[in-house]
């Protein structure tokens, strides 16, 4: 019911999950991500403690492949679990239990891991990785592009209905944590119209919290 990836930017050392799926809300489940530790999407029968419990592990010192070797062995029913990983460094590991549903696949590349459960084809997570190593600038704006890249290769099998994007970096909260919980349309592309508002302001939002003498004026009305 969902695709994903997980990617850090090797410039910046930010972290970014990017998931869609036909399911309600989508990112407020399956999205986790921790300033200089890395990202985990976790997804497919949905178990959310794993989220954390990846980056608690990456945190104390694991790599992502050591979490995931430790998820694999101390995690209940996780043969109906996926889940991606990318640790401080961009390495990247996956799980994909043998219960995921419908066509499931995963790839793996460059500060990248993508993966997929109810896929139209087995080549989305492929697609996906290529979208985001192909693009450029800020990781926002390339995870944008690698899920309209899996959204060309096919998607999910049915509509998708909900989607979302979060980055942290250096602070210990999302610098951008925004969603789209539910619209028929595509929620990919209303994703998007909300990056492009957002991302503007990214910044200022940071500076007013750790500083906000030195912040830019909040420009509504009162605020002349």
């Amino acid at each position: 019911m969902t695709f994903s990836l997980v990617a850090r930017c090797a410039e910046t050392g930010m972290f970014g999950v990017a998931i869609s799926s036909s399911s309600p809300a989508v990112a407020a489940r399956c999205s986790y991500a921790r300033a200089g530790v890395g990202a985990v999407a976790s997804q497919n029968i949905t178990d959310p403690t794993l989220g954390p419990l990846a980056l608690d592990l990456m945190q104390a010192g694991a790599t992502a492949a050591q979490a995931i070797a430790r998820i694999r062995a101390d995690s209940a029913f996780i043969d109906y679990r996926q889940v991606l990983v990318i640790d401080a460094a961009g390495g990247t590991a996956i799980h994909s239990g043998p219960n995921a549903l419908g066509i499931w696949a995963e790839a793996q590349g460059r500060d990248v891991a993508s993966g997929g459960n109810l896929l139209a084809n087995s080549g989305v997570p492929q697609a996906i990785v290529a979208g985001f190593e192909g693009s450029t600038g800020h990781l926002g704006d390339r995870l944008i592009a690698a899920m309209r890249a899996g959204v060309v290769a096919g998607g999910e099998a049915g509509p998708v209905h909900s989607a979302g994007l979060r980055l942290v970096d250096k602070v210990s909260w999302p610098v951008a944590d925004l969603r789209c919980d539910w619209t028929d349309d595509c929620p990919i592309e209303a994703l998007a119209g909300l990056w492009d508002i957002y991302k503007p302001q990214l910044d200022a939002y940071v500076q007013r919290a750790l500083d906000p003498r030195a912040a830019p004026s909040y420009g509504v009305p009162g605020d002349e």
